[in-house]
């Protein structure tokens, strides 16, 4: 029966990947059909396994204890941070995250207490796929990595990367033993992964909620993001073909008004382009301050508005 009940569900899964292929591809995503099975495979499990166990840890741990967490792990990522704002050229930013991270590790006990922010040392987030994209490699296809969920080849590349020169067990005290330090491996890891996919829960529920496809609308989500995170929050527009080819022919210009007629002979003698004789339209007394008799150089007030012939 289990094993029924699991074909059923590739299958299933299969002929989502299916309905996929027959909509319009995205040129960003050659492999939707097999990043669309690895999508469901992820979610699948965090229906299952992950989000239960992250509503758990939300209902049981107070907001304070759930933030010192996030605090304790978000410090352990600075020095880290600071090696790829150095590798960008960001160098005020990169002496920033250090010292944020010795301000947080030492005032801060060991990073439970952010008081790194108040002393105007920002969060900043970089990573070495970010560091990549500077340098100018491209993003290369949309991938969904197992577990992992969504990424990019070159994000890929940088995680794992940061995954190898960041390793956490490498943070533990050499004064632990080796059972000791295998303990503590796994509970890090596992608390870490529990705590971000806690911070994340609201964010799932309105996908779910918001998105028609949420496949779709998370991998824009994600470009979108990761877009704005390389260029720091100010990305310049990503769209420039409405602007003019530099061989495309200028527009002509749009033609002038046209030439006014000549003026017939006026009947009271006037010439033809000699503006006629008339009476001489007065401004009432009563409308604005009169010119004073010899004032010569008199001038209506800045904020009068007469309407002169």
């Amino acid at each position: 029966m289990p094993s029924r009940r699991l074909l059923l569900a590739l299958a299933a899964v299969a002929a989502l990947a299916g309905c996929a292929s027959t909509r319009e591809p995205d040129p960003r995503d050659p492999w939707e059909p097999v990043n669309r099975v690895t999508y469901q495979v992820n979610d699948t499990l965090d229906k299952v396994l992950f989000r239960p166990v992250a509503r758990g840890y939300r209902f049981v741990l107070p907001s304070p204890v759930r933030t010192g967490v996030r605090n304790f792990y978000a410090n352990l990522q600075d020095p880290w941070i600071a090696v790829n704002q150095l590798l960008q050229g960001k160098v005020d930013d990169g002496l920033s995250d250090l010292w944020r991270f010795i301000a947080n590790s030492t005032f801060g006990l060991g990073g439970v207490l952010d008081i790194a922010t108040e002393m105007q040392m920002p969060k900043h987030n970089e990573d070495f796929g970010q560091t990549l994209a500077v340098w100018g490699v491209d993003s290369g296809p949309y991938l969904v990595l197992p577990i992992l969920g969504a990424s990019t080849v070159r994000d890929a590349v940088g995680t794992g990367v940061g995954a190898y020169v960041d390793y956490l067990p490498w943070k533990i005290p050499k004064w632990f033993n080796f059972a000791h330090r295998a303990a503590w491996q796994n509970s890090l890891f596992a608390l870490d992964f529990v705590q971000l996919r806690a911070t994340l829960l609201d964010a799932t529920e309105a996908l779910e909620q918001a998105a028609l496809d949420p496949y779709s609308f998370l991998r824009d989500a994600y470009f979108q993001r990761r877009r704005n995170l390389i260029y720091d929050g100010n990305p310049p527009p990503a769209d420039t073909s409405d602007k003019p080819s530099p061989d495309a022919p200028e527009p002509e210009a749009p033609p002038g008004p046209a030439e006014p007629a000549p003026r017939a002979p006026d009947p009271h003698g006037a010439a033809p382009g000699q503006a006629a004789q008339g009476i001489e339209p007065q401004v009432p007394a009563n409308y604005l301050p009169t010119r004073e008799a010899g004032a010569s150089n008199w001038s209506p007030p800045a904020d009068s508005r007469i309407l002169r012939p």
